[in-house]
This record gives structure tokens, C-alpha cells and sequence, in this order.
């Protein structure tokens, strides 16, 4: 091997592959390997003579013109440190060496790299400071050193670049104030800063959306989160000049001061998180015109004064917040109104009078709390039976929740003193009150009218019975020909019968009519942005589940259908299958799917009692099953999940798993499915997805691995774990390598036999829910790896 003038690799006359690494980027490469501790051998492609470190053969390495600008290997069991000769790498474009062991200082020599636009050292142990030469590259957009071990403060200098959009120190040791240059950045899009130990205040010195051709310029600001750290002050009023800010988290810290009224200007607000501080004052009326909110999260603070009753506006509003304050007064009736609200908690405050009729109506409310106020009367009885007793203790004269403390009855009528003067009558015939006479009459009607609903059952009974035996053939017949005409094509249309509409089934193992499903006796299964799922029965015996749709938000008919028909055709062992779908003759939409005995995987993991126990060759059938049914859908149906939850997964008899509500975004309007993706899939979502707004492959990538942590914890995702949500809650565990104390403890009686499925399914799950889309793998490749950790 010979070195020439240009600074290339050759052997005698011949370059590897037609291309030849720079000498300069060798000597950084083969550095970095000798620093690496490789624990998996995945740099034996490396070799000592750098051929084909250009040419593809060196993993994780891409060149242009023999110079390298991407080294990539997350995920690869990296120990040891980073080399300071990565500076040598004068093209470098990107670093991503995340999710690795690697520890030691981020180089200095990062900062001397002109070309640098990426850096991801996130989950690796990472200590020493943040290079203040990192402000030096001009051209970085994004950096992510997140859930490491730095300490020291924030440079300054990370502002310097105009073209940085994306900063992410969470979860590290951090400390100092938050550098006010970053708050007048033009081109910052991400700011994320939670987990640390900053301290000082809020910079009040944030640029707002103004003219350009005055000289302003505007903050592109969309996601600020500071919580859990030791902030203090006030809540800065310029905060409210982020005109284009969606998520603002600023909880776990020692906020004092009342809330800006300000705030209320912030249109695109969708996350709002305060909580456990020590904010005082009242909540800003101004909130109402928070139109976008999500999320309002005021938690253990000293709020006080009334709930503002024009919170009613917020109608896509879904998590509301309040416990633990100081708020007095009564419950709006209002916040009733907020039709699509799933979570109410408004416990531990002085709020007094009763808990109004109007939050009964909320259909799909999933928690709602109550307990330790001052709250009286008896507890709307809808309330009372969706929730347990632990969401109105507390309140001494509240009743009604419980079998120990029912309503007082009303006292009984006291008739007046009988006359003086002697009766003719009889004494047990004297006259009786009106109320007793109304009893009386009611009761009569009673009975008139039960008597002709049994009368008109029987001739209803007489008349169908007919029917059958003269037109049996008919009606055979029409239950199966095939739709020529405004039949949405593909199904088979039964005859409506005397209530009308439209049946249309596709290959059902048993046909019924219109009239059968209408009958049919039904109870809840669940709710979902989408509508209510029942469990009908049918008048033979057989077992369906019914969606019933909500008519608001659904498409005209005929795109309805169309979109229906290709549903319908959709078969997989793991997915739900679409056996028919009604349309009413008022609008009224129903589809119909064969029904499974066990109910939700959620239900399945978080509603048994402790003598049930959930072995891990279950758990990891049924994460199989559902990443077969979920590769199904994106590889051969081209379809979205959007909505994926373990509420959704549905569980036979042999604990085989199958999707449902799969492609129902394509039965609904472009706003109703907005709507749906604000308010729905609570704990299962990705981070961008409040940005974005648009569900893909990656967004369904990153609920199943919440499912498979799910699956691994045993813990619900809607429930917050020490404020984290699961995701964070298991890699901070991780982090501090108490990994054993993430698995269910169901599963630890058996940890020395399957001890590596636990981890290698662990580490897989966050790969999935990593908080970098394009870090996250395919469904294909999820799959692959839970099949190999199976066997």
C-alpha cells in the first residue's frame, strides 16, 4: 500500500472498488475503532487497510468523493469513547452513534467540523460537559445528547448557527441558568431541557411573529420543554410572542407568581403543562381562547377563586387537570359541554355544591375525579356507575356512590289533622290525598300499556312466524344475491325489512337481516373517538360486535361505502374481520365484526384479579400476533393504523391477538380525523405527532413498542409514572441500570430462564419508541427480532 500526493488509498495500480478513502479520514476511522470498544464484533468490516471504507463495506460509513460525511451505528453495543482525531473528518455531515454504551466526553474537536449538521449521542453514558466549540458549526440543525451524564451549563454559543432547529439536552445532569440567546433564535423549532438540574428563571427575552421588512423577525418555536428541573421566578410574559408554540412544559419546577394572562393568545397551544409548582392567582379567563388545547395541566400548585365557566370553548380539550389547589366555589356545568374531554380531575380543592348533571353525558370520559373537596348532594347516577368509589371520597356530604351511603329518601307527606265534625263514611274510607290518587292513575296506565305491548308482541310474533313459512325461499334469496347496482360492489345486500335502511354483508359464517341486528340485545364494550362498540346478540344465539359510528364526523354515503367494500375484503389471522356494515334511514352507520370472547388486551392486562396470572410465552404471542397483523396492514393493504392501542387489540379464546378499528380514518372526514388524532390514543402516541399531525408507519411503530412495554411492565400508558409517561419512566430506569425494576413482577419468578427474551424484547420496544422517527425500525424488522427472540 502506497500513500500518493491527492491523499488516497491505493494497492499497486488499482483502487478498491474505483473508490479510495482520504488518508486524513482514515486515520480518524481507524482512531475511532481503536477507542471504540466493539463488545459485538460489529466493526470487523473495518480493516486495517481502508479498503472499502468508501465503497459500503465498512459499516455505518457513507462517503462522497472518498471523504466521509455520515458515520452511523446506533444501536450497536459501543462501548468505550470517541475519538478526538472525529475532527479530522473535515465533510462529516452526521454523527449518530445513539443508543450505545459509549462513555467519556463529547469530543472538542466536534466544534472544528464546518460541515457538522447532526449530532444524536442520545442513551449512552456520556459524561464531562458540553463542548462550548459546538457553537462553531455553522451549518448544525440538530443535536441530541440527550439521557447521558453531562453536567456543566448550557453553552451559549449553541445559537450561533442560523440554521439550528433542533436542541435536546434532556435527562442529564445539567445545571446553570437557560442561556437567554437561545430564547432569540429565528430558526429554533425544538427546545427540550427536562430532566436536569437548571436552575435561575425562564429567560424573559423571546422573540414573537413580526414584521420582517421592519426589521423583526419571528420565533419559529413549536415545542418547549423545561420540566423537572429547579427553574424558579415567574412565568415570563413574552412567553406569549411564540405565536407558533404547540407544547409549553414547564412542570416539577419552583415556579411562584400568577399565570400571564397572555397566554390566552397562543392559538396553537395544544400541551400545556404547569403543574406541581407553586403558581398562585386564578386561572386566566383568557384560557378560553386556547381553541386548540389538548392537554391543560395545572396539578399541586395554589391556584385559587372559581373554575372559569368559559372553559367550555376549549372543545378540543381532552385532559383536564385541576387536583391539588385551592380552587373554591362550584364545578361549572359548562365544562359538560366539552364533548370529546377523557380525563377530569379535579381532586384535592375547597370546591362546594354538587357535581353537575351535565358531565354524565360525556361519553367518552375515562377518568374523572373528584375526591376531597366540599362537594354535597348525590353523585348523577351515570357517574356512579362508571367510576369507582376512590373518584368522590372525601366529601362528607356527597352521596349516592356507595352501597354505605345512599341518598337520604324524601320525608313522607304528613296529611292534615281529620276533621272535627263526625263522618257518615266509614273511617278507612275517608278521602284520599291527590298525591295517592296520582300514584293510583299512574299505575293504572302501567298496566294499559304493558298489556298492549304484549298484545302487539304477539301479533308482531304471528306476523313474522307467517312471513317465514311462506317466503322463506324469498328472503333466502335475497339475503345472497349479489349487488349490481348502488351496492358499493364486493358485498351482498339483505333486504332492510320492516325497519328499513341497508344491510350489506361480505363472506359472514352466518347471514341475518336488518331487522335481526336491530333486535339484537346489546351492552357496552367500549368507546373510542371513532363511537361505541357493542356486544350483540343475536335472536339465534349467535355473537357479533356492533360499532355503532358517530353520524357527525362520518362521509357522505357513497364515498362510504366505497371505503367499506375495500374494508371488507381485508382478511388476516390477526386482524378483525368486517363482516357487514348497515346504513340507517336516518344516517345511522353500523359496522358489524366477528365478536372474541376475552375482551382488550387492556382489559386483559389491568382488569384481572391477582389469582390471573399472564405467563411471558402469552406476552410474547400476543406481541407477535400483533406485529404480524400490523406488517399485514402497511406491506399489503398500504392502510395506516393511526390509532393503535391496547384497547383496540382484541383477544379469542386462545389469547391470539386481532386488530380492530384498522382503516376507520377512511370512513370519516378530513376534520373529524383531525379531531380524533387531538383527542385520541392517550399514552400511545409520538412526540411528533402534536406537530405533525399526520399518522404514518413510524407513529404506528411507536405505539406498538408502548404496547410491547405494555405487555413487558404491566403498566397502563395513560397513567403517568412519577410525572414521566411510559416510554420515559422505563428508560430512566434503564438509565440508572435498574433495569429488573421495569418487568412485571409476574415475570421475574421466571427471570433466570428467560432473563434475555426480557431484555432483548426491552431493548427492541425502545428502539420502537424512540423519539426520532427515522431512528425507529420497520414493522418488518420488529417483527424479524421478536420471531428470532421467540425461538
Amino acid at each position: 500500500m502506497q500513500v500518493l500526493a491527492n491523499s488516497t488509498f491505493v494497492t499497486g495500480h488499482q483502487m478498491f472498488d474505483g473508490v479510495a478513502v482520504r488518508k486524513s479520514d482514515y486515520e480518524a476511522l481507524s482512531a475511532l475503532k481503536h477507542e471504540f470498544i466493539d463488545f459485538k464484533g460489529v466493526l470487523r468490516s473495518w480493516n486495517d487497510s481502508g479498503f472499502g471504507a468508501c465503497s459500503g463495506s465498512w459499516v455505518g460509513i457513507k462517503c462522497v468523493n472518498g471523504e466521509v460525511i455520515v458515520i452511523q451505528l446506533p444501536f450497536k453495543g459501543l462501548g468505550g469513547k470517541i475519538s478526538e482525531k472525529i475532527g479530522l473528518l473535515q465533510s462529516l455531515r452526521k454523527i449518530s452513534l445513539h443508543d450505545n454504551l459509549l462513555t467519556g466526553p463529547i469530543p472538542y474537536s466536534l466544534g472544528f467540523l464546518p460541515n457538522l449538521r447532526g449530532v444524536y449521542l442520545f442513551n449512552n453514558k456520556l459524561s464531562g460537559s458540553i463542548p462550548l466549540s459546538i457553537g462553531n458549526c455553522p451549518m448544525l440543525q440538530s443535536i441530541d445528547v440527550s439521557n447521558n451524564l453531562l453536567i456543566g451549563k448550557i453553552p451559549h454559543s449553541l445559537s450561533n448557527s442560523t440554521r439550528i432547529f433542533r436542541i435536546n439536552l434532556s435527562f442529564n445532569l445539567l445545571s446553570g441558568s437557560i442561556p437567554s440567546s437561545l430564547t432569540m433564535s429565528h430558526s429554533l423549532t425544538i427546545l427540550a431541557l427536562q430532566y436536569n438540574n437548571l436552575s435561575g428563571s425562564i429567560p424573559d427575552s423571546w422573540v414573537g411573529m413580526r414584521n420582517r421588512n421592519k426589521g423583526f423577525v419571528c420565533s419559529k418555536l413549536q415545542v418547549l420543554t423545561l420540566d423537572h428541573n429547579l427553574i424558579s421566578g415567574t412565568i415570563p410574559v413574552s412567553i406569549s410572542k411564540l405565536s407558533l408554540v404547540e407544547n409549553i412544559s414547564v412542570s416539577h419546577n419552583q415556579i411562584i407568581g400568577s399565570i400571564p394572562s397572555e397566554i390566552g393568545a397562543l392559538s396553537r397551544l395544544r400541551f400545556l403543562d404547569l403543574s406541581n409548582n407553586a403558581i398562585n392567582g386564578s386561572i386566566p379567563k383568557t384560557f378560553s381562547n386556547l381553541t386548540s388545547i389538548v392537554s391543560l395541566n395545572l396539578e399541586g400548585n395554589q391556584l385559587e377563586n372559581h373554575v372559569p365557566d368559559s372553559l367550555e370553548t376549549l372543545q378540543n380539550l381532552s385532559m383536564l387537570n385541576l387536583k391539588n389547589n385551592k380552587l373554591d366555589g362550584q364545578i361549572p356545568s359548562t365544562i359538560g359541554n366539552i364533548t370529546g374531554i377523557t380525563k377530569i380531575d379535579l381532586s384535592k380543592n375547597n370546591l362546594a355544591g354538587e357535581i353537575p348533571d351535565s358531565f354524565a353525558k360525556l361519553a367518552n370520559l375515562s377518568f374523572f375525579n373528584v375526591s376531597y373537596n366540599n362537594l354535597s348532594g348525590p353523585v348523577p347516577s351515570l357517574l356512579a356507575k362508571r367510576f369507582n368509589s376512590s373518584s368522590f371520597t372525601g366529601n362528607l356530604q356527597l352521596c349516592g356512590f356507595i352501597a354505605s351511603k345512599p341518598c337520604p329518601s324524601p320525608p313522607p307527606e304528613i296529611l292534615p289533622a281529620p276533621s272535627p265534625k263526625p263522618s257518615s263514611k266509614p273511617h278507612h274510607l275517608n278521602k284520599l290525598s291527590t298525591k295517592s290518587i296520582l300514584l293510583i292513575a299512574a299505575g293504572v296506565i302501567l298496566i294499559i300499556l304493558l298489556f298492549l305491548c304484549c298484545f302487539l308482541s304477539c301479533c308482531l310474533v304471528k306476523k313474522r312466524g307467517g312471513s317465514k313459512g311462506k317466503n322463506g325461499k324469498a328472503k333466502t334469496a335475497a339475503s345472497t344475491r349479489s349487488i349490481e347496482k348502488g351496492g358499493g360492489g364486493g358485498g351482498i345486500e339483505s333486504p332492510g325489512g320492516e325497519v328499513g335502511g341497508k344491510l350489506v354483508h361480505f363472506d359472514a359464517p352466518f347471514v341475518f337481516t336488518a331487522s335481526d341486528l336491530l333486535c339484537a340485545t346489546a351492552e357496552i364494550m367500549e368507546k373510542s373517538p371513532y363511537g361505541t362498540s357493542y356486544k350483540a346478540t343475536l335472536e339465534d344465539g349467535n355473537q357479533v360486535i356492533v360499532k355503532r359510528l358517530r353520524e357527525k364526523g362520518t362521509k357522505g354515503k357513497k364515498e362510504f361505502e366505497t371505503e367499506a367494500v375495500l374494508l371488507g375484503k381485508i382478511r388476516h389471522q390477526n386482524l378483525l374481520a368486517l363482516r357487514a356494515y348497515y346504513l340507517g334511514p336516518k344516517g345511522e352507520k353500523l359496522l358489524v365484526f366477528d365478536y372474541v370472547p376475552k375482551g382488550s388486551l387492556a382489559s386483559f392486562l389491568h382488569d384481572r384479579g391477582p389469582e390471573t396470572v399472564i405467563e411471558w410465552p402469552t406476552r410474547m404471542n400476543i406481541a407477535i400476533g400483533i406485529t404480524l397483523g400490523l406488517y399485514h396492514l402497511h406491506k399489503e393493504e398500504n392502510i395506516v393504523h393511526g390509532n393503535l392501542s391496547s384497547s383496540n387489540i382484541l383477544l379469542d379464546e386462545q389469547t391470539n391477538a386481532h386488530i380492530t378499528d384498522f382503516g376507520l380514518s377512511r370512513l370519516v372526514t378530513t376534520s373529524a380525523r383531525s379531531n380524533i388524532i387531538a383527542t385520541g390514543n392517550v399514552g400511545y402516541n409520538p412526540p411528533e405527532i402534536s406537530i405533525t399531525k399526520k399518522p404514518n408507519q413510524k407513529t404506528d411503530v411507536y405505539s406498538l413498542g408502548v404496547i410491547i412495554l405494555e405487555l413487558l411492565t404491566g403498566k397502563p400508558p395513560g397513567e403517568t409514572n412519577n410525572g414521566m409517561e411510559l416510554p420515559q419512566w422505563v428508560a430512566s430506569i434503564v438509565k440508572e441500570e435498574w433495569t429488573n425494576e421495569v418487568f412485571d413482577l409476574e415475570l421475574m419468578k421466571d427471570a433466570s430462564v428467560i432473563n434475555d427474551e426480557l431484555l432483548n424484547t426491552l431493548k427492541l420496544a425502545l428502539h420502537c419508541v424512540d423519539p426520532s422517527p427515522s431512528a425507529r425500525p420497520e414493522v418488518q424488522q420488529v417483527l424479524h427480532q421478536l420471531e428470532e427472540i421467540s425461538n
